[in-house]
């Protein structure tokens, strides 16, 4: 990717789902976005972002899964909703 503006990666806390463990991970440059998940690494929502730039958010994501998963559990989502962190 070779945008001037800057990436932004943002993610969720850790939703289970069919006892599937889950986190929803969102990209922003500028007006583009990209929404994705883990496990997959599959990017289900874009504008703006080349296919080849989708594909290296995958691959990002699957090469990154673990470590956003730990971030992900750290998540309390009812205190960034009230702007606590």
């Amino acid at each position: 990717m070779n945008q001037s503006e800057e990436l932004r990666m943002t993610y969720s806390g850790i939703i289970t789902k069919n006892k599937q463990k889950i986190v929803h991970v969102s990209f922003e440059r500028g007006k583009d976005f990209a929404e994705g998940s883990l496990p997959t690494g599959k990017i289900e929502k874009s504008s703006g972002f080349s296919t080849q730039e989708i594909e290296q958010l995958s691959q990002y994501l699957l090469q990154n899964a673990d470590d956003i998963m730990k971030k992900a559990e750290k998540v309390n989502p009812l205190r960034s909703w009230m702007g606590k962190g």
